[in-house]
């Protein structure tokens, strides 16, 4: 059996942490979960990260990261129109193979609000400043005006709000949306 270095065994609980808070959020997940989910104690959890939060935060990161990356690599040498239907399509895919991404953003959404009504400001500082890179990554492919980026954000959260809460591809709530940003099949929560 080959040992997994520091690095490999973070990169993991950081996978299973999206898993799980993307199932019961910041406050209904157990670090106990998502050293069992890794297989790893929860000491040894916490020798990769400091306290829970500090796991949240990374999960929440590697979230953004990968949401971004899917943007980047479909706008790539495309402008406008192209660039918005290739990220839409591409931002559909990603939630269609991996929707425990999609769930994490909502929890992450969910969970700076609450952190904000209870005094906790630093959650929602990380969260805002991911995803002004997302915009900012958006932003220059839509020909760099705020108000198609601001379209295409808008939009990604309606598609986040819709296949959230399950609305099935035969309901009229899909017919406004452009087509590349419908599901093209099933999204499983």
């Amino acid at each position: 059996m080959v040992r997994m270095s520091a690095d490999e065994r973070r990169e993991s609980v950081i996978r299973a942490a999206i898993a799980e808070f993307a199932r019961g959020g910041y406050y209904g997940t157990s670090t106990e979960s998502i050293a069992k989910r890794v297989g790893v104690s929860q000491p040894y959890l916490f020798r990769l990260f400091p306290d829970k939060r500090a796991i949240f935060l990374a999960a929440a990161q590697r979230c953004m990261e990968d949401t971004n990356r899917t943007f980047e690599e479909a706008a790539k040498g495309l402008e406008g129109e192209e660039a918005l239907h290739s990220m839409a399509d591409a931002y559909m895919k990603s939630i269609a193979e991996h929707p425990e991404q999609l769930l994490m953003q909502m929890q992450m959404y969910v969970a700076t609000a609450a952190a904000e009504q209870a005094g906790d400001r630093e959650l929602g500082e990380v969260v805002r400043a991911d995803w002004m890179r997302l915009w900012e990554t958006a932003h220059l492919p839509l020909g760099a005006d705020p108000n198609e980026t601001t379209g295409f954000m808008a939009y990604g959260m309606l598609i986040n709000c819709l296949v959230t809460m399950g609305f099935p591809l035969e309901h009229k709530v899909w017919e406004t949306v452009y087509p590349s940003a419908r599901p093209k099949g099933r999204v499983e929560q």
